[in-house]
């Protein structure tokens, strides 16, 4: 490293600075991937990371500083990443957070994975490793993973959020710059609110469901989580794009590229002319969003990030999106109807957990799953199988997919009035561990704001907006129109230019 760089803290530096730096070479992959495994093993406490393999990812640094030497600069070459334990990698085990794929290794990679990575044709990022999730990304405060919880870096006494829950506090512990996730009903914007980071679902299709262990497949998208919008749209870049031989739902649309824009942007700073940069934006606020179900001091970040946006020149309009309540009972009929069907594969013969003792082959399948599935798993599992069952699938899961079909029609409705929707991404700030271990509807209720978007399969995302009891985060959500990504990452950018909400971290002043 050279002595410029000794007294800096790489850690502190995000994906576009990190990148900046490799490309100058004033500092290699090899060094920062070095810093960032020690500063992991550090950190051990917070339960984030789920394998790590020092000798994995100081060869995929190597190769992205032969490329650098070779004169390539690609935005993320070199640069440092995790990946949420539900897409499959060849180089390290991937559990999805259940002892039912416990030590299990993938002969391929996923979509995402690949994309990302140093392999002939990715974007050359070095993977450090896995990270802590939800059992099979079930749940919302990462307290449901079979292995350890994670822990908020801003209080070790609560939930990071769930079910990217590891990726979130990997983040926000500078562990690393960035992370993939997955959002079925909020799994990314959840926790990037409740540990002070960004995340963005993108428009269901956007990235590549291939290579992405199931659990509700006509909700579950992938997505990244980093500091800035900045870093996310960085990464979405290389994320996203159809990939039609493995992902029929994939969309058949280019790639985008999201940064550029957003560079420009950064390049003309907050001056007079940067200051009405979101001049004739319309902003949707909800009623159902900023009623008596949100706690007052998350309503009180929320209020002060949307009056920011006024300053910037948007305009605040009252909108309506009536059947956010029917989120919930929708949501949680669906979804474990799918994760009933997606999780019947495991079942103790082709891959995953079986049973050391049995007698005949129903036993064997009964023992397997018992014992590979946790309680969280295994409710949505029965809840999923029931209404499914002759009998009750159109009293249920039928009449579920047609008020979906309404709450999509709900956001269409609004987006007449305005270009983005905004609100609390969470009722309140994280909680304690275990707090709502006990009563699974309290849990579900955590999910209330992030819920119907999901169902519509829009695009949303979290940004820092301050911070609300206890000193812990509150997180913005905007949602936009299908495929609007672009809209969505610029006006977070341009609210983080004006803004340090997102520089902030745990054990800064709030």
């Amino acid at each position: 490293m050279s002595s410029a760089m000794n007294n800096l803290d790489l850690h502190d530096l995000g994906v576009a600075q990190l990148a900046a730096k490799l490309a100058a070479r004033e500092v290699s992959s090899v060094e920062v991937t070095q810093h960032f495994l020690a500063r992991i093993r550090q950190h051990d406490h917070l339960g984030a990371f789920l394998a790590t393999d020092a000798t994995v990812s100081l060869a995929q640094a190597g190769a992205a500083d032969a490329r650098l030497a070779l004169g390539e600069r690609t935005p993320l070459l070199g640069v440092p990443l995790a990946h949420k334990d539900v897409f499959v990698t060849r180089d390290f085990p991937t559990t999805a957070g259940s002892k039912m794929l416990e030590n299990y290794r993938s002969p391929f990679d996923a979509t995402v994975v690949s994309r990302l990575g140093v392999a002939a044709g990715g974007a050359g990022m070095v993977t450090l490793g896995k990270l802590n999730c939800d059992e099979f990304a079930m749940g919302s405060g990462n307290d449901n993973s079979a292995y350890q919880p994670v822990h908020n870096p801003w209080d070790l006494s609560r939930v990071p959020g769930g079910s990217s829950g590891g990726s979130a506090a990997a983040v926000a512990a500078r562990l690393l710059p960035a992370a993939t996730g997955t959002d079925t009903g909020g799994s990314i914007r959840q926790p990037a609110a409740l540990t002070g980071i960004t995340g963005i679902k993108p428009t269901y299709g956007r990235c590549s469901r291939y290579g992405m262990v199931a659990f509700a497949s006509s909700l579950d998208q992938a997505g990244p989580l980093a500091r800035s919008a900045l870093d996310c749209a960085l990464l979405l870049s290389a994320m996203a794009g159809p990939d039609p031989d493995r992902d029929s739902t994939s969309l058949d649309l280019p790639a985008v590229d999201y940064a550029t824009d957003l560079i420009a942007a950064s390049a003309r700073g907050t001056g007079a002319t940067a200051l009405k940069g979101l001049q004739g934006l319309r902003i949707g606020l909800p009623t159902q969003f900023f009623g008596a179900g949100c706690a007052p001091d998350v309503l009180a970040a929320v209020r002060g990030a949307l009056a920011e946006f006024e300053k910037l020149g948007a305009t605040l309009v009252d909108v309506s999106l009536p059947l956010t309540e029917l989120s919930i009972p929708v949501y949680y009929v669906i979804a474990p109807a799918e994760a009933s069907s997606n999780l019947s594969r495991f079942d103790g013969v082709r891959y995953g957990h079986r049973a050391a003792h049995y007698g005949d082959l129903t036993d064997m399948y009964k023992k397997s799953r018992s014992e590979g599935f946790g309680l969280e798993a295994t409710r949505r599992i029965m809840i999923g199988t029931y209404v499914l069952s002759h009998g009750y699938y159109d009293a249920y899961y039928l009449k579920a997919q047609k008020i979906r079909r309404l709450i999509a029609q709900d956001f269409q409705t609004a987006f007449a009035q305005c270009d983005v929707i905004a609100g609390p991404v969470s009722p309140t700030v994280a909680w304690k561990i275990g707090e709502k271990s006990d009563d699974p509807v309290a849990n579900y209720l955590a999910d209330i704001y992030t819920l119907s978007s999901s169902l519509a399969g829009l695009p949303g995302m979290s940004v820092p907006a301050g911070f609300g009891a206890h000193g812990m985060p509150v997180g913005l959500q905007l949602i936009g129109n299908y495929f609007k990504e672009a809209q969505l990452l610029g006006a977070a950018h341009q609210f983080q230019l004006a803004t340090d909400w997102h520089q902030r971290k745990p054990g800064s002043a709030t």
